[in-house]
């Protein structure tokens, strides 16, 4: 039965999340002039991506002078603005082979202005770069922003003048470094005017578009996006998980240099179908159009609802959100996680009351439950770690931009390689089976550590996580009779991951508060129908919570791959872990563990597989000519 209900339960939760993680379908170029149409758009992208156009290359300059009469058409008050590249910029065009001279050095922005009825009102802004790098059309990589602006404008104009003037700026020499932002916001007369930014961006060519990343202080702000998501096709992908860790990251977009300034704002990009990244093959006909759909939809909603609002966001409290499998969002207060927490303390409490009543719980069965889950944990990490260098060298190491892009060509290989080889280390853990034969597994962990730092480079954190994952895997410990060892040692253990997260960085702690509090949920229901946990109806809460809150990790893991899997696929150790806190009593029992063990080591073969094909699959750099 328990068998039953583990697979059944987790291919519920992988198909629920292969629905979120879908882009919604492309409206036609018929739909309702008030909405967003990817159709339509897709007329502007075959104008647009005709060809690559570098910064002072014949096409570039053909595409502006498309652009500026597509804004003129549309309405606006165009005008263009020159300014200087910088000198890093102008070396790094010339390096790739483009013509820094043909430019006269600069780079030339396209502003455009769509009156508001209160011009002294601050402005909102449409951003989006017009320039590609060498040797890529740039379908998605920025085409697809630009051809969304152009579409939302037309969108909004549709549905009625708006409160307050709507700036649409083209930036150029993004690529290059920023420097069309920094232009406009080094010295334009507009640029004080500027009161809220919508940034549009794409690393790949498909899959759902996020709302990655806000202004500082974003709270109201959120709650706007929050409402206005909600009126766009597919809703939306957003965390605030994302946010924090891109605030970290040494990565810029266009939106770094406002946000920098103190103007807030939105930013939203798609990065599925990372082959097309930069890429001679990122050309309209491969551009997946749900994902423009996706994209200026959720532009639309959220550029409608900042232009006719009475009054601009102001800045506030950074706010903890989350879409809910892609049609809802939900936003609290930093300070209601430490509330989460509480709930989650009581109703693990009150399940291990009545676990040490009924079913002879001890505290030494929630201590070797804690102690499984830092041995998945650690040894999760250095197995993905181990598999992913199969696929080719860390994209750190790379030596030169070709290998980096072929990477990315290889992701999707990588990805469904570390699912796999992580599952298998899953159905190893459930079995029972690491506790057989202590000193086989920890001279496995010995060896993958061994591989890791020899052949990944050296580093002191994936040393201490292999001395973990080896001194656990030695830890002396017997079969348990009961499940609510492991799972109370499972929500114990993120219980306190939440807690230290939660005092540390509330905005990414959810990550474990929420699901640590679905967790104890289940338990305090299963303690309370079944405290023995043997019949059905006990797990059933079980089950919902491995079917809903599986598929809502699984969605936010596909998401954290395709952003840093290429060099950190231990991630996904983590999501696995969290998962695994909701489908820890649903272990088979002993007489399904041979079959179970079976299935481990097909998933292990399997996932090794995936990864060395993927050198096969993808064994050429995905573009001749790409910068650095």
């Amino acid at each position: 039965m328990r068998l039953a209900l583990l697979f059944g339960s987790l291919t519920l939760a992988f198909l629920l999340a292969v629905w979120t993680t879908q882009a919604p379908k492309p409206r036609a170029a018929d739909a309702p002039a008030v909405a967003f149409s990817a159709a339509r758009a897709m007329t502007d992208i075959e104008q647009i991506a005709r060809a690559p156009h570098p910064v002072g290359s014949p096409e570039h300059a053909r595409v502006r002078a498309y652009l500026s009469a597509r804004l003129t058409q549309l309405g606006l008050e165009v005008s263009e603005q020159a300014g200087p590249l910088s000198p890093a910029s102008v070396k790094r065009l010339a390096r790739a082979g483009g013509d820094p001279a043909a430019a006269d050095n600069q780079a030339v922005n396209l502003i455009g202005v769509l009156p508001g009825k209160d011009r002294s009102q601050p402005a909102v802004m449409l951003m989006a770069h017009y320039d590609t790098v060498v040797g890529s059309p740039g379908a998605a990589d920025d085409s697809a922003g630009v051809a969304a602006i152009l579409e939302v404008v037309r969108a909004i104009k549709a549905r009625g003048p708006v409160e307050r003037d709507l700036v649409v700026l083209l930036t150029d020499a993004e690529e290059l470094g920023l420097d069309g932002a920094r232009v406009f916001f080094g010295g334009h007369p507009l640029r004080d005017r500027i009161g809220a930014v919508v940034n549009l961006e794409a690393r790949g060519g498909g899959g759902r578009a996020a709302m990655f990343e806000t202004g500082r202080e974003a709270g109201p702000t959120v709650q706007l996006f929050r409402r206005a998501a909600a009126r766009a096709d597919g809703g939306t992908t957003a965390t605030s998980i994302a946010a924090f860790m891109y605030e970290r990251m040494p990565n810029g977009t266009d939106f770094t240099v406002p946000k920098d300034r103190g103007i807030g704002g939105l930013n939203l990009a798609f990065i599925g179908r990372p082959d097309q990244y930069h890429s001679a093959n990122a050309t309209p006909a491969n551009l997946d159009r749900g994902a423009v759909q996706h994209l200026g939809s959720q532009a639309l909603e959220a550029a409608d609802a900042l232009a006719r609002a009475s009054s601009l966001p102001a800045k506030g409290e950074n706010l903890v959100y989350s879409d809910v499998f892609g049609r809802w969002m939900i936003a609290h207060a930093q300070g209601t996680g430490w509330v989460l927490l509480a709930l989650a303390a009581a109703f693990g409490g009150f399940a291990a009351w009545r676990a040490r009543r009924r079913a002879g719980l001890t505290a030494g069965r929630v201590g070797l439950g804690v102690l499984d889950g830092l041995w998945f944990l650690t040894g999760g990490v250095i197995l993905v770690q181990a598999a992913r260098l199969l696929a080719g060298p860390l994209s750190s190491r790379a030596d030169s931009p070709d290998v980096y892009y072929t990477l990315l060509r290889r992701l999707p290989w990588m990805e469904a390689g570390a699912t796999l080889t992580i599952i298998a280390l899953a159905l190893v853990l459930l079995t029972g089976a690491r506790r057989a034969r202590p000193r086989v597994i920890g001279g496995a962990f010995a060896v993958l550590t061994a591989v890791v730092l020899l052949v990944g480079g050296f580093s002191p954190v994936m040393l201490g996580l292999g001395v973990a994952a080896i001194i656990l895997s030695l830890w002396p410990g017997r079969a348990e009779r009961s499940a609510w060892g492991g799972w109370l040692g499972l929500i114990a253990l993120i219980f306190v991951f939440g807690c230290a997260l939660q005092g540390a960085a509330p905005e990414a702690a959810l990550l474990f508060v929420w699901p640590v509090l679905l967790a104890a949920t289940a338990a305090a229901l299963a303690a309370l129908i079944d405290p023995d946990l043997t019949r059905p109806l006990g797990l059933l809460p079980v089950v919902v919570a491995t079917v809903l809150g599986g598929a809502w990790l699984l969605g936010i893991g596909h998401f954290v791959f395709l952003g840093v899997g290429m060099d950190m696929p231990g991630a996904l150790a983590l999501i696995a872990l969290l998962v695994l806190l909701f489908a820890r009593p649903l272990a088979p029992g002993a007489k399904a563990a041979r079959l179970v063990l079976l299935a481990a080591a097909a998933c292990l073969i399997a996932g090794v597989g995936l990864n060395v094909s993927a050198q096969l699959l993808a064994p050429s750099p995905a573009v001749a000519e790409a910068l650095p």
